[in-house]
């Protein structure tokens, strides 16, 4: 604890969903050891911009632990022409600044700049070799609004003075990013429409609980990486980076991303449930039956066996009257394997207890296709189990905003043109 009664955690997440100059000089003030350097040889960083695994620390287990603070950055390219090789000069610059300036890793910066269907519609050409759909709702139940901004930056770090200073210095508030002068901005290229944070990992959502949709009695866990009280983001239950790769066309060795904004209610999950009840809901029922969970799940080790919970999930809700998210999201494989990569992290943008879910994939299409499983339709329409109710977790998240993106190699990550080979 500090002297100002707060820990540093919570200080960290407050400062980086403040973001600023003066978050970022309170930040600087308190200090927390150096901070990696870069590199200059860009040849010696993965061409694909979402390669995070090998950079990422990992846990006990041996699972990759995401980054710990994390900014997403919704940004406009002015007009409705196309870019200029100026402009796209000034981008790559003030990326590759970044580069220099920090390692890229968990305890430097890691970072993916995507666009949407809006910025591609400037082209006369379509996105080549890519499906790149306008984001929909993709349940009965949900009526999200749709991002729109033509790009997305998302900056993550372990460390909360990495992401609000790469922010100031990508907006040019700040001269030099990690000691390292920067010689270009984004300045008159990219525009902030919109500005998201979180965080994620062991402390911060119990130190960070005391926000709407989060009963008043402080429920969740302190070794609890998320709201929701259990760990997620199971090597064993992610698809691999090279899954989610696009492998051919001129945008091969890029992905797709969908980002959704998820809001929260958590009153019901904690307060009228119990552990079992919710083991049920997130993994299965057979779970809690076998007492598989022990606190927030670190005991599964790399994998929510997820293969021990019934196959026949229709079945399996008729004889129990709840069916388990994991459960369903079993069936939304391909060989056996996941199709998407989950990168998502916990908020409190606004007050609100959220979730900003992104997730990488090398088609939007295997993303709808999970969701799809995850909405349990079939199993509503065939048991007892609600559309909602009883349905996973469904009946405790509303989806407020969805928004899709193509993450382009590096080599095109600087407003690239449709298609690239024309």
């Amino acid at each position: 604890m500090t002297e100002r009664g707060i820990s540093r955690r919570e200080f960290a997440k407050s400062a980086v969903a403040i973001g600023g100059t003066a978050a970022l000089a309170a930040c600087l003030d308190r200090g927390s050891g150096t901070v990696p350097e870069g590199t200059d040889d860009p040849s010696s960083l993965p061409e694909r911009q979402h390669a995070w695994n090998a950079a990422l620390a990992t846990d006990d287990a041996g699972n990759h632990r995401l980054s710990r603070h994390h900014v997403l950055l919704l940004l406009n390219y002015p007009g409705d022409g196309t870019p200029s090789d100026a402009d796209r000069e000034q981008v790559e610059s003030a990326l590759r600044d970044l580069e220099r300036a920090y390692e890229w890793s968990n305890e430097g910066l890691l970072f993916t700049l995507g666009y949407s269907p809006a910025y591609f519609d400037r082209f006369e050409a379509d996105v080549a070799g890519v499906d790149l759909p306008e984001p929909a709702a993709l349940a009965p139940f949900e009526d999200p609004e749709f991002d729109t901004p033509d790009a997305l930056l998302h900056l993550a770090s372990d460390d909360e003075r990495v992401v609000i200073e790469a922010e100031e210095a990508l907006k040019g508030t700040r001269e030099a990013a990690n000691d390292h002068e920067m010689t270009a901005t984004f300045e008159g290229v990219l525009h902030e429409a919109d500005r998201r944070t979180g965080f994620v990992g062991a402390g911060l959502p119990a130190e960070n609980q005391d926000a709407d949709g989060i009963p008043d009695s402080e429920p969740v866990p302190d070794d609890a990486p998320l709201f929701m009280g259990f760990k997620s983001g199971f090597d064993g239950n992610q698809a691999s980076e090279d899954r989610v790769t696009v492998d051919s066309g001129p945008f091969a060795g890029g992905a797709t991303q969908h980002l959704s904004k998820i809001r929260l209610q958590l009153q019901q999950w904690y307060e009228q449930e119990s552990h079992d009840q919710r083991v049920s809901k997130m993994f299965c029922p057979a779970h809690a039956a076998e007492d598989k969970v022990e606190g927030v799940g670190e005991n599964l080790g790399t994998d929510s066996g997820v293969d021990e919970c019934p196959a026949d999930v229709v079945e399996s809700s008729r004889r129990e009257g709840v069916v388990g998210h994991a459960q369903k999201m079993s069936r939304a494989r391909e060989d056996d394997a996941p199709t998407i990569l989950r990168r998502d992290f916990d908020s409190t943008d606004g007050g609100e207890a959220g979730v900003h879910f992104l997730s990488l994939q090398r088609s939007i299409a295997d993303f709808v296709a999970t969701k799809q499983a995850m909405n349990g339709t079939d199993v509503a329409a065939d048991s007892a189990v609600g559309q909602q109710v009883n349905n996973g977790i469904l009946q405790y998240m509303t989806v407020t905003r969805r928004g899709n993106y193509l993450l382009p190699p590096r080599s095109l990550r600087a407003l690239p043109p449709a298609d690239p080979a024309a």
